[in-house]
Order: structure tokens, then C-alpha cells, then sequence
């Protein structure tokens, strides 16, 4: 195999909670991930020179060791000896840093790609070990599903698959930083943490209504004061017919869960036109295997 094509899908956090901080800085959490069928593409080729190349459609995003995905082709060129150059092409398409792991799912899908391309021979559980080392998230992001996340995000368990149903996608113009959001989380007794069990019981029942309800990420305690229009977008998706909207990650994009295809369509029109959101993406809730 000279060359591969493999999608690297987004993610969503149907429900988001942090335990406590530890010792070394990290904070404990306790997710619902979820992938969507919202992704990038990796055109992954072998060649002569030696060297790790990447091109992007993005001009901003760096193509260097800086690079998420530079690091994942790295890590296995430097294990298993490879001599031959690699070179990836990155269309990305997953809004940037959004919440929604683009940068890890596009290091999983180089993983996935270089062993495949060079018969490696991992197994799953393989790359999701190697996959740590260059991000909490990118295990899930090869995992893939329904599933809760605890630890740091790394330690997963394989849930039944979220029933399908269409999701709005909307990331306003603004960036949030991660870091300033967990350093001004108050994990005091005024904070009402996320009902994780329950939702998880929702999951497993496959009652849409119930997940919707129950949706909720304890990180919106600090994203919505500072800015205030990922509530606004919250509000029009509840508005024009979402069972309910929730920020995903540390933000700032947002996502709309709906019962059916007709009032998810309407819904990306009124959000398109509102002029809330920079992006906004109509998909789906994804379950199936990776192609």
C-alpha cells in the first residue's frame, strides 16, 4: 500500500464533569464522548525523501513537529525504524480549536493511516497506547462511539451506541482558551455537578428526550460569563426546535440534538442567518466503524 484516505471524525461531550484537581496539576473528569459524523481527511502517501511533510487547506495551522499530527507519524516512524518519507495532505474541516478534539482525531487518524500504510500491525488497544503519550483525548479519537471518559480523559469504557439523531453544529467567532477556563473553575459546594450516572442510564435506555434533558457540562459555569453568546446560540437552537444545546469541551462551539431531519434543517438555515455563529455544520450522530 503506497497511499491511504481515512476520515478523522469529531467529537462531542454530551455531558462533561470535573471531580477535583490533582497533584500534578491535571484535573480529574468524568465525560460522555461522542462522535459525529463531522470530519477531517488525511491523504496519507509514502515517498523517497525520509522526511515527515504535511500540507493543510488551513494557512494558519503550523506543519511542523508542532503539529498534532506530525507528532502521531513521528512517534511510529521513530519506533519502528521507518526509512521512507511520509507525507500528509490534512483537509481540515472540524472547526479549530472548538471543543470538538479536531486536533487529536486528526493525530488518531494519522496513527491509523501510517499503520495501515506500513502493515504494522497494531491492534486497536495498540495505537490507543501510543496514542496518550500525545494527548488525553486521542485514545477516544481512535476508539471512537459512545463512551465515558474519566481520569484525564484517558481511562475509556465503551458504552452502548447513542441512538442516531441529527446534530446542529455552531462555533461563534470568538476563541477560548482552555487553560483560562480551568484555572477559573469553582469547584466549591455552589457548583451543581452534571448527572453523569443518569445519563448514562438514558444512553442505555436509547430515550432521546432523556439524554436532551439531561445533557450538561459543568465547564459552562465560566465559558457563558465571559461569553455570553454561546448562550445566545444555546437559546436560538432551543428555540428554533433542539431538545436541547450544550456547549461541547471547554468550548466555544456548540451543538443542538433534534428528533427529526426537518426541523434540523430548518434550525441550520435560522442559526446560519442569525449571524451568531462563524460555522455552522448539519450532521449526525455517528456509530459505525472506521472507514
Amino acid at each position: 500500500m503506497k497511499d491511504i484516505s481515512v476520515k478523522a471524525l469529531a467529537k462531542i461531550n454530551l455531558g462533561l464533569d470535573v471531580i477535583g484537581k490533582r497533584e500534578d496539576g491535571y484535573h480529574e473528569v468524568r465525560m460522555i464522548m461522542q462522535t459525529i459524523h463531522l470530519y477531517d481527511r488525511l491523504e496519507i502517501a509514502k515517498n523517497k525523501s525520509g522526511d515527515i511533510t504535511i500540507s493543510t487547506n488551513l494557512g494558519f495551522l503550523p506543519v511542523n513537529e508542532n503539529n498534532l499530527v506530525y507528532k502521531a507519524v513521528k512517534l511510529l516512524k521513530d519506533e519502528f525504524d521507518i526509512r521512507c518519507g511520509i507525507h500528509v495532505d490534512l483537509h481540515k474541516h472540524i472547526p479549530v480549536a472548538a471543543g470538538m478534539a479536531g486536533g487529536s482525531t486528526d493525530a488518531a487518524a494519522a496513527l491509523y493511516g501510517v499503520n495501515r500504510i506500513f502493515e504494522l500491525g497494531l491492534s486497536k488497544e495498540a495505537l490507543m497506547e501510543r496514542g496518550v503519550q500525545i494527548g488525553a483525548d486521542v485514545p477516544y479519537c481512535i476508539m471512537r462511539g459512545t463512551a465515558l471518559a474519566e481520569g484525564i480523559g484517558e481511562k475509556l469504557t465503551a458504552l452502548p451506541p447513542m441512538i442516531k439523531c441529527p446534530v446542529l453544529i455552531a462555533k461563534p467567532q470568538i476563541g477560548v482558551s482552555t487553560k483560562f477556563v480551568y484555572e477559573n473553575l469553582k469547584l466549591d459546594g455552589t457548583v451543581k455537578h452534571p448527572e453523569i450516572d443518569r445519563l448514562i442510564s438514558d444512553i442505555r435506555e436509547k430515550d432521546l428526550r432523556k439524554i436532551a434533558a439531561d445533557m450538561s457540562n459543568i465547564l459552562e459555569t465560566v465559558t457563558i460569563p465571559a461569553y455570553p453568546v454561546i448562550e445566545e446560540i444555546k437559546e436560538h437552537m432551543k428555540t428554533h426546535g433542539a431538545l436541547n444545546a450544550l456547549m461541547s469541551g471547554s468550548g466555544p462551539t456548540v451543538f443542538g440534538l433534534f428528533s427529526d431531519g426537518k426541523t434540523a434543517e430548518a434550525a441550520y438555515e435560522a442559526m446560519k442567518a442569525s449571524g451568531l455563529a462563524r460555522q455552522v455544520f448539519l450532521t449526525a450522530i455517528y456509530n459505525n466503524a472506521r472507514n
